[in-house]
């Protein structure tokens, strides 16, 4: 057929499909055009014009800041209010007396069912099919439930999925079917220090072991085991699970983030991981941010983590996993090789990195085209082109992030907090660093002195040995080569915590709070 003629076929099925009316609720509404959206540009006018609600439902807006710059209704409702009502598209509602919680998506549950909320979006309503679209950092089966009943169409593939995929058990024999290579391991169970020792001499990865068990935030579910000593410190976690048995290597700690879509799987940059350092988590081995730049690690590090995630997300697309998901990496620093650490499928902590580059800004942030394949709106793209042109270096320019736990070995009340907003370095300021001006999200953050701080923390909460302090993010990079924190990184993390007044606990006080973050979430 003629183009000429594939046009005229086009043109005469979008005016028929503007004539018929769709009615809801006593409205009358024209149907949406069956053309598809064509390129960048056509993408982007959709999402400026959007007229469905999509609400971000979680502790806080942190994973998706500044998307709402992007898309036309699109909301957060949270449960933590960080920027004491400053913020024109975050909804929190009164807390009354909320119940304690042990996860995130109990959070999200208790959100879903509170009466603020449930009226909010109702309110909110347009004339069309449901009540919108909801994104969720982390939901369960009840989570969908009362998201249908709100009349909610949850964004996301099945929660069941990604539990399953969401194991590390799974992801590495996922990989293996991939063809995407993780560090020499044996899977197994384990009763004692002796059986450990046999799983591993079996598959001949020597006696200095990293051992995991399939869930759960790495901090807390990755063990360094080389001795007896060391079996005995962890092996009440240990015992009755099942095992991933690692080599222990030299390497660098990366993350990688990708969409997939109708049309393949795109590839967002490669950025180097905070993780471990006891200045900003209680815990070893656990992430706690990000560095985003050009070279960051090799060029063959960076190509074989491209290519891998592209493998990854066509595996996964296979099982019926679609939209947003990443991969931890872990680069062979003697060898050169990339292996496979984990995989989160879903956004994590990461995404406000991936978010916020040069690629964003130039075509659009990675995170709509995940919106894109649950929109109900078919569109055309190049994956290709697109991922040919975030791989080159000019398209990344330099970000960093920390995200800061309480290191302290005691609990205190919060009397006085930070804010969120813009901050500078200023060595004559209290801590070395001064509040500048309130601020949403850290798009105007111009130089490396300067930072946005989000607080998690608050007035009339308590510190607590892991307690979720705050995030910060930054321009220019937060560690040396060497994979240490830098001078910078330090003065962030000594200033944000002298901002911080407390009092012993009043008697009474929880010992400790329930943990509402992990996984690489926040």
């Amino acid at each position: 057929m003629s183009r000429e003629k594939d046009k005229s076929k086009r043109d005469k099925k979008a005016a028929k499909a503007e004539k018929k009316l769709v009615r809801s609720n006593g409205a009358v509404a024209p149907a949406q055009a069956v053309a598809p959206l064509r390129g960048i540009s056509e993408i982007r006018r959709f999402f400026r014009t959007n007229e469905t609600p999509i609400y971000f439902i979680s502790a806080t807006a942190f994973n998706l800041l500044g998307i709402d710059r992007w898309v036309r209704r699109f909301e957060y409702v949270n449960y933590y209010d960080s920027f004491d009502g400053h913020h024109p598209n975050i909804f929190v509602p009164q807390h009354v007396a909320p119940p304690e919680f042990g996860s995130i998506e109990e959070i999200c549950n208790y959100l879903l069912e509170h009466k603020e909320v449930v009226d909010h979006v109702a309110g909110n309503a347009g004339s069309g099919k449901g009540a919108g679209k909801a994104l969720f950092l982390m939901f369960d089966d009840k989570t969908e439930e009362i998201a249908r009943a709100a009349g909610l169409d949850v964004a996301f593939p099945a929660a069941s999925l990604r539990t399953r995929l969401d194991s590390k058990i799974v992801t590495t024999e996922l990989g293996n079917e991939a063809g995407v290579p993780s560090v020499p391991n044996v899977l197994g169970r384990a009763s004692s220090y002796g059986v450990l020792h046999a799983l591993s001499v079996s598959a001949g990865l020597g006696h200095d072991l990293v051992v995991q068990t399939p869930y759960g935030d790495s901090g807390q579910t990755t063990f360094f085991i080389a001795s007896q000593a060391d079996w005995n410190e962890h092996a009440e976690k240990l015992i009755g699970e099942d095992l991933k048995v690692m080599k222990r290597i030299s390497c660098r700690e990366a993350a990688m983030e990708g969409v997939i879509t109708r049309h393949g799987t795109l590839v967002g940059p490669l950025m180097t991981e905070l993780a471990g350092f006891p200045e900003l988590a209680p815990y070893g081995g656990g992430w706690c941010g990000n560095d985003v730049f050009a070279g960051a690690l090799s060029e063959e590090h960076r190509r074989q983590a491209r290519h891998y995630t592209q493998l990854m997300g066509e595996r996964l697309r296979h099982d019926g996993y679609r939209g947003y998901f990443e991969l931890d990496f872990l680069a062979d620093m003697d060898s050169g090789q990339m292996y496979l650490g984990e995989l989160n499928p879903r956004i994590t902590g990461a995404s406000s990195m991936t978010n916020v580059t040069a690629v964003a800004y130039g075509d659009m942030p990675l995170f709509l085209f995940h919106l894109l394949e649950f929109m109900d709106v078919d569109y055309e793209i190049d994956v290709d082109a697109l991922n040919a042109g975030w791989a080159e270096p000019t398209a990344i320019d330099s970000w960093s992030q920390f995200i800061l736990k309480d290191t302290a070995d005691k609990v205190e009340l919060i009397t006085e907090a930070p804010r969120s907003g813009i901050w500078r370095l200023d060595p004559s300021a209290h801590g070395g660093i001064r509040f500048v001006r309130r601020e949403t999200d850290w798009h105007t953050v111009e130089h490396e002195d300067e930072a946005f701080y989000l607080r998690i923390a608050a007035e009339g909460g308590y510190r607590y040995p892991g307690a979720d302090i705050g995030i910060l993010v930054s321009r220019g990079r937060l560690q040396s080569d060497e994979h240490e924190l830098n001078d910078r990184a330090h003065a962030w993390i000594t200033g944000i915590k002298k901002q911080f007044v407390t009092a012993p606990a009043p008697a009474g006080a929880p010992i400790r709070e329930p943990e509402p973050f992990s996984f690489k979430m926040l």
